[in-house]
């Protein structure tokens, strides 16, 4: 008979590094290759760690839209302008907003269950570059848009849905936004961002308000831009849904919506074996992790 697999290896988080969020468009990242947004994220991850890149057997990134600036398999893009060497490998997966955090379940799970020392996993998402793309590239299958055209549906109109379907009305929906606001101001303003994030150096496009010419500036990017601190309820309220013609029912404005973000962020994995004989100090321990399909 077969003999039995050995109990599962634990996976520790070792270290974290990310770029802040820029806003989409309009921000520091709006003309940043998605393969240097990840490959900067990646690189400051396994310098914290003290690991060398050879070290590092898989890349494994998530991306919510794998195509024109990230595409071409963003992940060992990111991993080879990171530095890494054609050894190690890597790998881009999809689940949509969820992508990059299955990416780190997925570089967990190799350590776990196939051994693997040392796997990096994350996330990155270039807005600004890539859903002009989708926006004119998008083919749609003819029979499933006739049985099931939601699975089309743009992320507008599921938070309607989603308000309407379970009664959260568009006062608390202000309401949570203010104060999500508040948070993330209080929690800037105490730094507590500050040890994740790793400033980057990049160029941005400028458009000129008077004449419409466009230009690139030298510009860094050293903290999340997306949020709007000085925030009112009042100021919220008076903005009206974005479907207000299609949906008189609408609740969802450019106030309580979440905001279009560019970024990337990485984390290295490794066995907690691994960690105790390179004396690193875990930052989590990975346990399990679960998905549900929603209709």
């Amino acid at each position: 008979s077969e003999s039995p697999m050995p109990p599962a290896t634990r996976a520790v988080i070792a270290s974290t590094a990310r770029t802040g969020l820029a806003k989409s468009y309009r921000g520091g990242f709006n003309a940043t290759h998605g393969a240097a947004l990840a490959g900067h994220a990646i690189k400051h991850a396994v310098l914290r760690a003290g690991v060398e890149p050879a070290e590092v057997e898989d890349v494994i990134i998530g991306c919510g839209f794998p195509e024109g600036a990230t595409g071409f398999n963003v992940a060992r893009n990111g991993a080879v302008w990171a530095g890494m060497p054609f050894s190690t490998s890597a790998t881009t997966i999809n689940r949509f907003c969820s992508s990059g955090l299955q990416a780190i379940a997925n570089a967990a799970h190799a350590v776990m269950v196939d051994g693997v020392p040392i796997a990096v996993g994350g996330g990155v998402e270039s807005i600004s570059l890539v859903q002009p793309v989708v926006a004119k590239t998008t083919e749609k299958e003819a029979s499933l848009e006739r049985s099931c055209p939601e699975l089309w549906m743009p992320m507008i109109d599921t938070a309607d849905n989603v308000a309407t379907r379970y009664g959260i009305a568009r006062a608390a929906q202000d309401e949570y936004a203010v104060e999500s606001q508040r948070r993330t101001a209080a929690a800037q303003a105490a730094g507590l961002f500050d040890a994740e994030i790793v400033p980057m150096e990049t160029e941005m496009l400028v458009k000129n308000k008077e004449t419409g010419e466009v230009s690139r500036v030298a510009y860094t990017v050293v903290k999340d831009e997306c949020n709007r601190p000085g925030t009112t309820l009042e100021s919220i309220a008076s903005l009206s849904p974005i479907r207000a013609e299609l949906d008189p029912a609408a609740t969802i404005t450019a106030g309580n919506a979440s905001q279009l973000s560019d970024g990337a962020s990485a984390c290295v994995v490794m066995s907690e074996a691994e960690a105790a004989r390179r004396s690193v100090q875990p930052l989590g321990v990975f346990k399990g992790f679960a998905v549900a399909g929603c209709a």
